[in-house]
């Protein structure tokens, strides 16, 4: 149970396209959005579709693999680690993000 603590594994669809970032040192980091669709009947029988959008970050190996992989709109499976950071804006409110730093990529074919 150990290797489960904080994982985290999602299907879904690239919202945006791959955006790279190159570091000193041949680094690179990557981001992208991920777009999950649920899909479920209220009470009332109705078919609801709900949209949830979760930001991933690609670090080291596998940016080449999301460079070759994401476009937008592409199927995506992911699995990876939430990662929650916070900071204060401009106006001095405390904000928070959370992403998910994903360790494995591979396409929904």
């Amino acid at each position: 149970m150990e290797k489960l603590r904080n994982s985290v594994y999602l299907m879904g669809n690239a919202g945006t396209d791959l955006i790279v970032v190159n570091f000193s040192e041949g680094r690179k980091m990557a981001r992208v959005s991920l777009a999950v669709n649920e899909f479920y009947k209220n009470s009332a029988g109705e078919a609801i579709s709900h949209t949830q959008w979760f930001n991933l970050v690609f670090w080291g190996k596998t940016v080449a693999i999301a460079e070759a992989l994401v476009k937008k709109g592409k199927m995506l499976c992911v699995a990876g680690r939430l990662n929650t950071q916070s900071y204060v804006d401009k106006k001095g409110n405390q904000r928070f993000t959370t992403e998910i730093f994903v360790n494995n990529l591979q396409e929904d074919e």
